[in-house]
């Protein structure tokens, strides 16, 4: 599976979405912080929890790290910036573009009855 297949499949659950947005919040959470964090939305157990911790691990959109008895989980927003590029950034572009003739055509006509 291609890294990008990766990070779609990742951001397509949204409890995952969930841990990436509590971990964009405050960052270097453990997996007893993040349950709790799903559990104020929907009932998952620490078990689920660290399956979709490794899913999100797996498309490298999380890292972690030990300190001392405990995991640490971070944010690694890089493939969500490459998808950004790759996929959504060149359709902006031309949204702005496409938006500027637009606004240029509604001004003429407003001008020129």
């Amino acid at each position: 599976m291609d890294d990008s297949d990766l990070v779609f499949k990742a951001l397509a659950d949204p409890i995952r979405r969930l841990l990436l947005d509590a971990l964009f919040e405050r960052d270097g959470r453990s997996l007893g912080e993040l349950e709790a964090v799903v559990n104020e939305h929907v009932e998952m157990t620490r078990f689920g929890v660290a399956k979709h911790l490794r899913l999100l691990e797996a498309a490298r959109l999380v890292t972690s790290r030990k300190r001392g008895r405990e995991r640490l989980h971070h944010l690694n927003p890089v493939p969500i910036q490459q998808i950004h590029r790759r996929w959504i950034g060149k359709y902006t572009e031309r949204a702005t573009i496409a938006g500027a003739l637009l606004d240029l055509k509604a001004q003429l006509e407003e001008n020129n009855p």
